[in-house]
């Protein structure tokens, strides 16, 4: 196995561990963070019905010419997602790191959430 394909199988190890310990339900759906070399997404899933409610990316028009691979992006797109989510009437979220550990870019996505008013 080389290199990319055990952090790839590593990664997917630690998604699955994650997942099996959190699940988003109406009252308190799941916040779920995907993070990648340039871009960095947000989505709130009710798994009930599996269904994305809310979510933001800086795939976005609002960071057309920005660099988005940075913690300034990943903090506005927390405060994005979290001021949609109480537009959404959605107060308290179950925060889903994705298998990456909570540093960095994840970490300033869950800083800009709550900020907006979002409680996990």
């Amino acid at each position: 196995m080389n290199k990319n394909k055990a952090k790839q199988a590593g990664l997917k190890r630690r998604q699955r561990r994650v997942r099996g310990k959190i699940f988003g339900t109406p009252e308190r759906p799941r916040l779920r963070v995907v993070r990648t070399n340039a871009n960095i997404y947000a989505m709130i899933v009710n798994d009930n019905e599996g269904k994305t409610l809310v979510s933001a990316s800086t795939l976005e028009a609002e960071f057309k010419g920005t660099k988005t691979g940075n913690k300034d992006a990943a903090e506005k797109v927390g405060e994005l997602v979290g001021k949609r989510a109480i537009e959404a009437g959605i107060t308290q979220v179950t925060f889903d790191r994705g298998g990456c550990i909570y540093h960095g870019r994840v970490k300033a996505l869950a800083d800009g959430a709550r900020a907006a008013g979002l409680v996990f």
